[in-house]
């Protein structure tokens, strides 16, 4: 036997490979850009929260704006984003009336943006025109400026209401300011979260921004969980709503009748009743008293006399929950 290849051998091999090509592994890597001059600060958790706390806020803000402006409001979440204060400043549009705030025990300040579409509306509903957006480019007028105030406030006591399932602050408004390049709560490469509020009176749409800077945040953060948040719900339900409840359930009055007996007379004989006359009741004098309880019979008693008083003793407890008519 030889070891040598035939000719008719070798060609058989080299075709043979050539049906078979080896197969190319397209290895593709998931790669994402990473900004080491905008580092994110803010995990995607985080961000959940902040956008739960925020659609609560809108809420209580279309409350709060329909009841003031008497017109159709919607105020929905449009997105919660983290981003560097210089974005927030830089689209800030022209016009836009600025409130900034500060909530203790959260040191530092934040901001809450008003768009000129929401501001002029407002403007024009709250000092009695139909809601038309407005084009002025004078200054305000110390009216104006007491308008917006007292705007600003009143939505700073919905943002309250809105984080209380997190953390007790006590917004106050610091200042109100129309230029945002005078903003210097923030270093510009600052990280903020930019709560975008999507704004809708009558006709007219528009912005509200809360701009949240991470300084003021960072104590707060290990609270803006899901496990943290729906954990102080909870409590919060168990704890001081069930106490206010009871103090007003403790204080709540009611009215106590005890009835002897019904009867039926024709409104002649009503009109002439004198003294010493007998109304024959449906109840007799061996029966118990009905005690009725905001017109519903709740209990039965004895009628008696308690310290020169007429007094009734509760003897039966019914749980019919008879619905009685004051006639």
């Amino acid at each position: 036997m030889t070891d040598a290849l035939s000719n008719e051998n070798i060609e058989t091999i080299l075709s043979a490979m050539g049906n078979h090509e080896p197969k190319v592994i397209d290895k593709k890597r998931n790669v994402q850009e990473y900004d080491f001059k905008k580092a994110l600060r803010f995990s995607q958790d985080q961000i959940r929260t902040l956008s739960r706390i925020h659609e609560n806020f809108s809420r209580l803000l279309t409350s709060y704006f329909s009841a003031q402006l008497r017109t159709f409001v919607q105020v929905t979440v449009e997105k919660v984003e983290e981003i560097s204060y210089q974005e927030f400043v830089r689209n800030v549009q022209k016009k836009s009336m600025l409130g900034v705030f500060e909530a203790t025990p959260l040191q530092g300040s934040m901001v809450m943006d008003f768009s000129p579409e929401v501001v002029y509306v407002m403007f024009d509903r709250l000092l009695g025109g139909q809601g038309n957006l407005l084009q002025k480019d004078s200054e305000l007028t110390e009216i104006e400026i007491s308008v917006i105030e007292r705007v600003f406030s009143k939505s700073l006591d919905c943002f309250e209401e809105a984080w209380s399932s997190v953390v007790k602050l006590s917004p106050e408004l610091k200042e109100i300011e129309v230029n945002s390049q005078f903003l210097t709560t923030s270093p510009p490469n600052e990280t903020v979260i930019l709560v975008k509020l999507q704004t809708k009176i009558g006709h007219a749409e528009g912005i509200i921004n809360i701009c949240l800077p991470h300084t003021v945040l960072e104590q707060i953060l290990p609270k803006l969980s899901a496990k943290h948040w729906l954990a102080n719900q909870k409590k919060a339900v168990e704890t001081h709503e069930l106490e206010a409840l009871e103090e007003k359930l403790q204080s709540t009055k009611m009215e106590i009748k005890a009835v002897l007996g019904k009867s039926t007379i024709e409104l002649g004989d009503f009109l002439n009743l004198k003294t010493g006359d007998v109304i024959r009741l449906d109840e007799s004098y061996e029966s118990l008293v009905t005690l009725q309880v905001d017109n519903k019979l709740k209990f039965y008693a004895q009628p008696g006399v308690s310290k020169g008083r007429m007094a009734v003793q509760v003897t039966e407890l019914s749980i019919q929950g008879v619905q009685f008519d004051d006639d």
